[in-house]
């Protein structure tokens, strides 16, 4: 009766387009995605900020944003309504690209719409991550997907970003796939230079683990030059450059390659995460971005990775990446743990603007499994709860409308409000011969997840402002 009736009553709703709402019978994830929501908003920056739309993407209270930060959190402020702070945070970065920075950009701006004194003094003397080039072009890739807005992939200021990041950029830093252990360990550092000051030994530092002394190269670093690659292949395809896409494919390929044959631990059964200049190979934080890349392939050795980062403590920016990260992987008892621990008033840190925004992402691309690809104009829903429970979300922005969505284990119903008709891909964990739709039955289609369990799936044509109600015997 309860899922009957919130059916009808999700349908019935005009809801207020500008704001998501979540329910659950769930009692402690809707009061997990309620605090989430309520303080990632809370992030956003004035109307009068001169940096135009913005919200806080780094380390309270600088009033700023980080690249790293950003490329995590923009699904989930796309999810939140926050379109036009995403679009600017982001077309900043790519706009302050330069050859001055060696091909840097700013790696943290703040609300004055100037690089962050806390990690820049000079285009000489600056703090950079290396791999946020290339995770800033992945958000970008999944920016464009989500949304239909091809401003992520053929504006001029995002072009010249993507073109300079896997040429110029991986050229002067030394990132080719056979320089990464022989390459020097201070490249394009300013003269003098100053081992002691961080904004010289830290100006193009080759990892996101900013702990490690005397660091060389971090394996989250070549997986995410695996993924920036992958990404910009991608961008080249939807543009029609079929051939040259091939062609960074395959670059692509041997960073997969390298983090395979060279950083695989096989008696310990775990990745290495760095090296350092003496060549001694250790284990850290950078597992994690082996996952957010997408970088494993071997589900043996991917399995190996997860049981080993849900049996450690890490810092909650690291661990607001496990819901999204687990789900993707089809770990979703672990997601919705996280989830909740991460949305405890006991957890410590659970302010820092990464949490917020990644459990209302865990929540909608995780264990409701929405997704979109604007290149088929497709949304796509799984179920990825616990099977008792059920998961409603209203006005999800996405594709440039708004969807409504209720879940439970066997049924799942979609109305889609935009301008024009959508694909709607319709999921469902098991093997399933068939799906119905009113008195109509689907043939359905199978895959495989990253963890080797079957998911059947149907793809159905949905017109604006029409609901559907798709399930499974």
């Amino acid at each position: 009766m309860f899922i009957r009736s919130l059916l009808l009553l999700l349908i019935c709703l005009k809801g207020n387009a500008q704001q998501i709402v979540f329910h659950s019978s769930n009692a402690k994830l809707e009061a997990a995605f309620s605090w989430a929501q309520q303080t990632a908003l809370s992030y956003k920056g004035h109307k009068d900020d001169p940096v135009g739309p913005w919200y806080e993407s780094a380390l309270p209270p600088r009033s700023a944003f980080c690249m790293r930060d950003v490329a995590h959190q923009c699904i989930g402020g796309e999810i939140l309504g926050l379109a036009a702070e995403n679009r600017n945070m982001l077309t900043l970065f790519a706009k302050n690209i330069s050859k001055g920075k060696d091909w840097c950009s700013y790696w943290e701006m703040n609300k004055h719409g100037l690089p962050a004194p806390e990690d820049y003094r000079n285009d000489k003397e600056f703090w950079y991550n290396l791999n946020a080039n290339f995770d800033i072009m992945n958000a970008n890739w999944r920016m464009y997907l989500w949304t239909g807005n091809k401003l992520f992939i053929n504006d001029p200021v995002f072009r010249n970003f993507h073109d300079r990041s896997v040429d110029e950029y991986i050229s002067t830093w030394i990132l080719q796939a056979d320089s990464l252990l022989v390459r020097p360990a201070y490249p394009n550092t300013p003269i003098p230079f100053n081992e002691n000051d961080a904004f010289h030994r830290c100006r193009g530092l080759p990892s996101y683990s900013e702990g490690v002394p005397h660091l060389k190269m971090g394996v989250d670093l070549i997986a995410a030059l695996y993924r920036g690659l992958e990404t910009y292949a991608a961008i080249l395809e939807t543009g029609g450059q079929r051939a040259k896409a091939a062609g960074y494919r395959l670059k692509a390929e041997q960073y997969r390659r390298h983090i395979e044959n060279t950083w695989w631990d096989a008696q310990a059964q775990q990745y290495q995460t760095h090296v350092t200049n003496d060549g001694a190979f250790g284990k850290g934080e950078g597992e994690t971005f082996l996952l957010w890349f997408d970088a494993l392939k071997d589900s043996t050795r991917a399995r190996r990775t997860i049981e080993h980062l849900v049996s450690n403590d890490w810092n909650v920016e690291n661990l607001s990446y496990f819901p999204v990260v687990l789900s993707r992987y089809g770990y979703y008892d672990q997601a919705l743990r996280y989830i909740l621990h991460l949305a405890d008033p006991g957890t410590k840190r659970r302010e820092y603007p990464e949490v917020s925004f990644g459990v209302v992402e865990g929540i909608i691309q995780g264990l409701m499994g929405v997704d979109a690809d604007a290149r088929y104009n497709r949304i796509s829903t799984l179920f990825n709860g616990k099977q008792e429970d059920t998961l409603s979300a209203e006005n999800i922005p996405v594709l440039s409308g708004h969807i409504t969505v209720t879940e439970y284990r066997k049924g799942t119903t979609l109305q889609y409000q935009g301008n024009t008709a959508i694909v709607w891909r319709a999921k469902f964990s098991g093997r399933h011969a068939f799906v119905k739709t009113g008195n109509r039955k689907i043939k359905a289609l199978q895959e495989l997840d990253k963890r080797g369990n079957f998911i059947s799936y149907a793809d159905v044509k949905l017109q604006p402002g029409k609901a559907m109600t798709v399930t499974v015997d």
